[in-house]
């Protein structure tokens, strides 16, 4: 009787691992990779005004993904600032952030002197769900007809941020 429920037991690990596997391969292959399309979105920026990815179509984006406790994002955010300031007329910083109040992150902006950017607002992590982003910072660079060229998972410095776009102008 124990080696009949010792066998059912792994048995049923067995099934249960291959539907685990299976569910989240399912569920992965939806989400764009490097030389797809970036999925459009609007969100809510600092003002309270709607933006959506497609209005930046024939430029160089830089699409971001931040949160003010997260200390990689601290760290990262005079960087893209500095970035902001000197190529913002030729690139397009949006630096989403996932789940805080729009003054949370106002006050964040004005603390660390960082408020030159275009921040976004993804409240409940749809954007965040349809680009795969588990954490942050991740980013990616999309082109000029809105491809997906490069993914990025942790800081970039600005030199860096330069080198990752300037290959699309």
């Amino acid at each position: 009787m124990n080696n009949k429920i010792m066998k059912l037991t792994v048995l049923l690990l067995v099934v249960g691992m291959f539907g685990y596997f299976y569910f989240n391969m399912a569920n992965k292959a939806d989400i764009p990779r490097v030389g797809d399309p970036a999925p459009d979105f609007e969100l809510e920026n600092l003002d309270g005004e709607m933006e959506r990815l497609s209005d930046y179509k024939g430029q160089v984006i830089f699409l971001n993904y931040f949160a003010t406790w997260c200390v990689p994002c601290v760290d990262e955010a005079p960087e893209l600032e500095a970035f902001e300031k000197e190529y913002g007329d030729q690139y397009k910083l949006l630096i989403i952030d996932r789940g805080e109040t729009r003054e949370r992150v106002k006050k964040f902006t004005e603390k660390h002197d960082v408020g030159s950017s275009t921040y976004l607002f993804d409240y409940n992590s749809k954007v965040s769900k349809m680009y795969g982003v588990l954490k942050q910072p991740e980013s990616f660079v999309i082109d000029k007809e809105g491809v997906i060229r490069e993914y990025i998972q942790g800081p970039v410095t600005k030199m860096e941020l330069y080198n990752f776009v300037s290959k699309y102008d």
